[in-house]
């Protein structure tokens, strides 16, 4: 097992938020101390959706991990809309209490990324996945094999951010992103990719596999 990646305990997409929200609350608790309780509900509900703690990484190879902490919502066989190929489809909703930080699924270089503006329908729903905005990766395993990872907004997420660019190379488990205030992630998986996790199981970043790489070659050029 290796550590995911090193991080603050903190997500930094956070710390904005979390420093308005404590400053607030403690000017409320000074002026008005018994009006400050919803304020302070308000700093902890931040702080626990902000939260990114450390994730511990399988050391099998052929292992595809969860790119993100929440429920799976989809196990599929699909055609992927990114690469025009028959692919093995999961998917993983994540709810405003689950931590939102987007790790790569597998090692391997991100052969290209397309950005979708869209809706806004609830991310656990189907449809969302092609209605709503999203960002899409095409990463090339170190093994050849291609695999779609695609953040998806949800109902009430208003906010993408991935910080990679076509030819960065990633390991599983690195972050690479994070959706505000519940969200979806998509992972598009070569046909013969062995599922591993069940509809409504609960996932891990990093930690939980979803399935197991079986092709070696790259199917798309």
């Amino acid at each position: 097992m290796r550590p995911a990646y090193p991080h603050p305990v903190i997500a930094r997409e956070g710390w904005p938020f979390l420093a308005a929200a404590l400053l607030v609350s403690v000017l409320v608790t000074y002026f008005f101390a018994w009006w400050s309780l919803p304020f302070w509900l308000a700093t902890v509900f931040i702080l626990q959706f902000f939260r990114d703690p450390q994730r511990e990484v399988p050391d099998e190879p052929r292992a595809v991990v969860s790119p993100a902490d929440g429920r799976i919502v989809e196990v599929s066989r699909v055609q992927d809309p990114y690469l025009k190929r028959d692919s093995l489809k999961i998917s993983v909703f994540m709810n405003v209490f689950n931590v939102h930080s987007n790790r790569s699924p597998v090692d391997g270089t991100v052969k290209e990324r397309w950005y979708f503006p869209g809706a806004f329908v609830n991310a656990a729903l189907d449809k969302a996945s092609l209605d709503n905005e999203r960002n899409a990766l095409w990463l090339r395993t170190d093994g050849g094999a291609d695999v779609t990872c695609v953040q998806v907004a949800g109902l009430i997420a208003r906010r993408i951010l991935c910080y990679v660019s076509p030819g960065a190379g990633l390991r599983r488990g690195v972050r690479y992103g994070f959706i505000r205030f519940g969200s979806r992630v998509d992972v598009y998986l070569p046909a013969d990719a062995e599922p591993k996790a069940a509809l409504g199981d609960k996932v891990y970043a990093a930690e939980s596999v979803l399935a197991w790489q079986k092709t070696t070659t790259s199917t798309t050029k």
